[in-house]
């Protein structure tokens, strides 16, 4: 059901308000502490992102995250960035990410080996979401691949980057194909920017006609007079852009999207609760190597022709659960009370069999109640049923519920058009 954003914003407004004292010093809390989700894997000494200057300049509340000194929220606070992206724009950033590139004649054939994606029938400049696979079937990494020109421009998790960079190597050096990978991380920063006026920030600064750049669609662009690679796309479940920049040009990008009033940065805290209400999975905490993409309700990232050749790494395992199905399946909740956080465990509706953990959780600003995801049998999984969550050694109602909990508002060209 469409609940138009100015209603949903409207009535968390009042929520947060009424639950002030008692939901908003602990969302805050547990949004940062959330962010530290296996930093401590990750090595040291912390890095900072060519933003550093920008986020302490614009009080970032600087934290640790996979390795990097990242802003989890700035003055504003996390719940008021959030509804600020709803509303208007924000922008993110997003550097401590991986970028790399696939170059020669090989390239899609071998990116085929290592993701379900049908990579080789994306047209020039179209952008795929995909997951790297394992041999038994689990999940290395969820990913971004577009397609450009003579070669393919990935994107990777930040607390997954250095394995996904050996896994790739590896399996160049195994294969004997005709590729060749280049890391990008020393020579571009990644910037989001999100929000149904994204799109009008975008437009003032760049001559492309944006009404025919559709979601998942990269292009390089001039950007106030900086060369980028940007692509429609995004982790809030709003309409926006991820813009690759040059190193040295991160900051003054930045500070060019800071000159128009639509826009404000934001950080982790906000990212990640954006994340939650588009039902957007979180490496780590919703997907892993334990977790195949049947379960993970990710069916829909393997292309028809890859079901029908197979060919990936794990596709036995993967193309068997898509025949024969799977015994548990990832859910959205909404949960009564207090928001059930990760490790939270998932009952049955009498409370006496544990079924599962949760796996992400948080209070939705847009709601104005927690929501969470996790695994639980697939015969549990219908939307509607009725489980109990513990919370604080209390057990508390959750509803299984459809994701993503808030309407997306990925931008596709009118059919029109």
């Amino acid at each position: 059901v469409w609940i138009p954003a100015r209603t949903m914003l409207s009535l968390a407004t009042h929520a947060l308000q009424a639950t002030a004292t008692r939901v908003v010093p602990h969302t805050v809390g547990a949004i940062a502490r959330r962010c530290f989700h296996g930093s401590s894997t990750c090595p040291a000494p912390l890095k900072r992102t060519a933003l550093y200057g920008f986020h302490l300049e614009q009080g970032g509340k600087m934290v640790e995250f996979c390795g990097y000194e990242m802003p989890v929220q700035y003055q504003d606070g996390i719940l008021k960035s959030h509804v600020h992206t709803r509303e208007h724009a924000s922008l993110f950033d997003v550097s401590h990410m991986g970028q790399l590139t696939l170059k020669g004649r090989d390239a899609v054939k071998f990116i085929e080996h290592l993701v379900p994606g049908d990579i080789g029938g994306l047209k020039d400049g179209q952008a795929r979401l995909s997951i790297f696979t394992t041999e038994e079937g689990g999940i290395i990494d969820d990913t971004v691949i577009s397609r450009h020109d003579d070669h393919l421009y990935i994107v990777v998790n930040a607390g997954c980057k250095d394995k996904d960079f050996a896994h790739i190597q590896e399996h160049i050096e195994k294969l004997g194909m005709d590729v060749t990978m280049e890391i990008l991380d020393a020579s571009h920063a990644l910037v989001a920017l999100q929000g149904p006026e994204a799109v009008v920030v975008m437009q003032k600064l760049v001559s492309n006609d944006l009404s025919r750049h559709s979601f998942m669609e990269g292009k390089r662009m001039n950007v106030g007079g900086i060369e980028c690679l940007v692509t429609r796309c995004g982790y809030t479940g709003e309409d926006g852009f991820e813009i690759s920049v040059p190193l040295e040009k991160a900051t003054d990008l930045s500070h060019i999207f800071m000159e128009h009033p639509q826009v404000k940065p934001a950080g982790l805290g906000a990212r990640d609760s954006l994340r939650l209400e588009a039902g957007l999975n979180l490496y780590g905490n919703d997907i892993d190597t334990t977790v195949s993409p049947i379960e993970a309700g990710l069916a829909w990232c393997i292309g028809r022709r890859r079901r029908e050749e197979g060919g990936f790494l794990g596709a036995s395992v993967i193309l068997d659960q898509l025949k024969n199905g799977v015994s548990r399946k990832k859910v959205g909740m909404v949960v009564t009370g207090s928001p059930a956080r990760e490790h939270t465990p998932i009952f049955d509706a009498e409370g006496t069999q544990v079924l599962g953990e949760v796996t992400s959780g948080t209070f939705s600003p847009c709601l104005g109640r927690p929501i969470a995801m996790g695994y639980v049998p697939k015969e549990l999984s219908k939307a509607g049923t009725e489980l109990l969550v513990e919370v604080r050694g209390r057990k508390a109602a959750a509803v299984v519920t459809k994701t993503p909990f808030v309407p997306t508002r990925y931008y596709k060209i009118p059919a029109s058009g």
